[in-house]
């Protein structure tokens, strides 16, 4: 893998609060990463220092083999995009005029802003003053202005709030087809069921330590968290398949044609195969693996207070 982000033992202070401790992660190219944590775990203090608008107190932040806090840090930074958490932009101008200020402050062409105002769904409102927009549109046109100049990097922080279903789905599209065009992405969000489909890995934050970090699939073997089997059944026969069942199952929920069954990993094709053999009581099922959710509120809860 092609590194194009790499911290290694990084710390932050802020004079008496440590915002980051001894944190050691890379990014790769044409990769996309979710950064887990609740408010205040250290999430937009590590997007900052991979920008270099700060510097760590210890270890080393590189990005593209530079220190991004360098004598090159403005150089690097317009091969990166920011979609920051907040965004404030001048309610006089339009919202054409704040992408060609952007793109004079990054020395990238004003030919692409056009499209890229139809690409977020404000190509109607480009001459309208952003002081009309509502909140979902002006998290739109922060996101247009992260994709100026085609960035190597995206560090987005809540890409998503504010925004309606539909903008969303556009969000998450623009962040499938930037990865596989190689573009490396770090993206801080609290919708974690919405983001599990479109990244690679997760790394997840707690009071400033990464506590977890790897491809759901590593996440999930290590949490050792059951799978959850739903079934229909035929009616008045949930109990003789209960009886039927030897594998070591957990019942979560019955009724008269209706079954849920929690089960260790390491059961879950023996269950299966008991299953199979009770089709003619079985209408349907529905096997469901924990997600990226409850795998954070599992490993928070394992977390020491």
């Amino acid at each position: 893998m092609n590194t194009i982000v790499a911290l290694d033992g990084v710390t932050k202070r802020y004079g008496k609060l440590t915002a980051l401790e001894n944190a050691t992660l890379t990014l790769g190219a044409g990769e996309a990463v979710a950064l887990v944590g609740h408010n205040g775990a250290g999430k937009t203090t590590l997007m900052k220092l991979v920008l270099g608008l700060i510097r760590p107190n210890g270890g080393t932040v590189r990005v593209l083999e530079k220190d991004p806090a360098g004598r090159k840090g403005a150089q690097l930074r317009r091969r990166l995009g920011f979609l920051p958490e907040s965004v404030a932009f001048h309610s006089a101008m339009t919202g054409e005029e704040l992408l060609g200020f952007y793109a004079r402050l990054k020395r990238a062409p004003h030919s692409a802003n056009k499209a890229l105002l139809h690409q977020v769904g404000l190509a109607q409102a480009a001459h309208r003053r952003v002081g009309t927009y509502s909140k979902g549109m002006r998290q739109r046109l922060a996101l247009a202005q992260a994709l100026i100049g085609t960035p190597d990097i995206l560090l987005l922080d809540e890409p998503t709030s504010g925004l309606d279903p539909a903008s969303r789905a556009q969000v998450y599209a623009t962040i499938d087809r930037l990865r596989a065009s190689g573009a490396t992405i770090l993206v801080s969000t609290h919708a974690l069921a919405e983001i599990e489909p479109h990244v690679d890995r997760a790394i997840l934050l707690h009071q400033g330590r990464i506590i977890a970090a790897g491809d759901l699939a590593s996440l999930r073997k290590n949490a050792r968290l059951p799978t959850r089997i739903r079934l229909k059944v035929a009616p008045c026969s949930t109990q003789k398949i209960l009886t039927s069942l030897h594998s070591d199952i957990s019942l979560l929920h019955h009724s008269a044609d209706r079954l849920d069954l929690a089960v260790a990993q390491n059961h879950k094709l023996d269950l299966l195969l008991e299953l199979a053999a009770l089709r003619d009581m079985i209408e349907d099922l529905h096997v469901e693996e924990p997600g990226l959710e409850a795998l954070y509120h599992h490993l928070m809860s394992e977390v020491p207070a």
